[in-house]
C-alpha cells in the first residue's frame, strides 16, 4: 500500500479511530485488574453489559457481536463510500473506534466492560469511556452539520 496517496481525512479517521481504542482498552484493563473507587456520587465498579446501552438486545446473546461486525463493517464502508470521512473524519473515526472498542470486549470477555456507576440524585446506567467518546462524536458530528462555513 502507498501512504502517500492516503487523502489528509482518511489519515485523520484512522488516527481518530485508532486513539479511541488505545485510550479506551488500557482504563478498562485496569478495571479488569481489579481498580475500584466509590465516593456519594459515583462509582468505579465492573459490569460486564451483555447488550448494547441499557443492556437492550442483550436476548441475542452471542449473535450481537456478529452483528456488531457487520454494522460497524457497514458504517464504515458507508462513511468513506458517502465521503463522510471529508467533512466528519475525526468524530467519526472516533465513534467507529469506541464501538471497536466495545466489540473487542465482547470477544475478549464475554460482554462490554462498564465501570461508571453514577448513583446521585438517581440511579443511572453503567457505562465506560467509550460509551463517553461515542456520545462526544455524535454531538461533534451535528455540531459540524450546522456549524456556517466561514466566507
Amino acid at each position: 500500500m502507498n501512504f502517500r496517496n492516503i487523502s489528509r481525512s482518511t489519515a485523520i479517521f484512522c488516527l481518530a479511530f485508532i486513539c479511541a481504542i488505545a485510550i479506551d482498552q488500557p482504563v478498562k484493563l485496569a478495571i479488569l485488574s481489579g481498580f475500584r473507587w466509590e465516593s456519594e456520587a459515583l462509582s468505579i465498579v465492573l459490569v460486564f453489559n451483555k447488550g448494547v446501552a441499557f443492556s437492550l438486545f442483550a436476548s441475542l446473546g452471542e449473535w450481537l457481536k456478529y452483528l456488531e461486525i457487520l454494522l460497524i463493517a457497514g458504517a464504515i464502508f458507508y462513511v468513506f463510500w458517502a465521503k463522510l470521512v471529508d467533512q466528519y473524519g475525526a468524530p467519526l473515526g472516533v465513534l467507529l473506534g469506541a464501538g471497536c472498542s466495545n466489540l473487542v470486549d465482547r470477544f475478549a470477555h464475554g460482554g462490554v466492560v462498564d465501570y461508571v456507576f453514577w448513583h446521585y440524585g438517581f440511579e443511572f446506567a453503567v457505562f465506560n469511556l467509550a460509551d463517553v467518546l461515542i456520545d462526544c462524536s455524535i454531538v461533534w458530528i451535528v455540531w459540524l452539520h450546522f456549524k456556517k462555513p466561514k466566507k
